[in-house]
């Protein structure tokens, strides 16, 4: 079986956006819409064990840790009044949905893909985000990502451990160490002064953790590197600090999350079909119905 577990903040998004290319004045609830559709299209193509993380409140743990980390200061309204309707909307489309609190969607679905990779009847795990910071749960072909824009273009989309080498200069293993040095603007940290992608992708791949790269440039043993002078000194003056935006940077793969049984669709709820009349998709509800009488639910 194949476990699909989706990013429904960052879907949330992507879907708002879409519209907003699609339609100057996009209908109310346009992007929780969407979000429905595409999940519809997920279990149309097969999709039957599911699950759907959200930011249910924005700040987490990781706001105490940093005073500039990400908030919901300033993120559009429209989004973030979406956020719980499209939580309720999932549930009554019988998804399982993970709404994070204390913790984030990222958490829930490292803990998920967590779960799901030590159940020995599950043939692949496909975490549907391009988060870098989920490139850290990457295992071989096993447990990859999926972009869906990448997707809908045509293009490939599938995220295996090979692509997050070749991409970041850095195994999986390495990802939380490596935004640790380069931050992550996204997330609101900004990583070590004149820290880069190439000049972190180098050191780690021949230290691969941030405690063993040593605190002088003369100790290194990374051919070619530039300035190697001026980031030893910056690390060795702020290795704390590397280790707290590495501990921020690193999902939580313990969040209770249930079993892979758990997140087995077995069909709408009896709820679905007044909440798809209520956001004018009754067309919907009826195509969840049958899809889960097709397959004898």
């Amino acid at each position: 079986m194949i476990v699909h577990l989706v990013d429904g903040t960052y879907e949330l998004y992507r879907q708002h956006y879409g519209q907003a290319v699609r339609s100057s004045t996009p209908a109310p609830n346009a992007a929780t819409i969407g979000v429905l559709n595409s999940t519809m299209q997920l279990l149309t193509e097969g999709a039957t064990y599911i699950g759907v993380a959200s930011d249910h409140v924005i700040e987490s743990f990781r706001n105490d840790l940093w005073a500039g980390y990400k908030t919901s200061e300033g993120m559009e309204p429209e989004i973030l009044g979406q956020i719980p309707i499209m939580e309720e909307a999932l549930r009554a489309m019988g998804v399982t949905v993970w709404p994070m609190v204390e913790y984030e969607a990222d958490d829930a679905l490292a803990s998920a893909a967590a779960v799901a990779d030590a159940d020995a009847r599950v043939t692949q795990v496909q975490i549907l985000s391009p988060d870098k910071d989920l490139g850290q749960c990457v295992k071989g072909t096993r447990v990859v990502q999926i972009d869906r824009r990448k997707m809908g273009k045509g293009e490939n989309g599938l995220v295996d451990e090979a692509a997050v080498l070749e991409k970041f200069g850095v195994p999986p293993s390495g990802i939380a160490d490596y935004l640790g040095l380069v931050g992550d603007t996204a997330d609101g940290f900004p990583g070590l002064t004149g820290w880069g992608a190439k000049s972190a992708a180098s050191v780690l791949a021949r230290y691969a953790r941030i405690e063993d790269i040593p605190d002088a440039a003369g100790q290194w043993d990374v051919p070619g590197l530039r300035g190697a002078a001026k980031l030893a000194t910056v690390l060795s003056e702020n290795r704390d600090l590397a280790y707290l935006f590495r501990r921020i940077a690193t999902t939580v793969n313990d969040v209770p999350v249930g079993k892979v049984d758990d997140w087995h669709w077995t069909g709408p709820t009896p709820e679905f079909a007044d909440f798809c009349a209520d956001l004018g998709i009754p067309r919907l509800a009826e195509k969840a119905a049958g899809l889960a009488r097709s397959r004898g639910r």
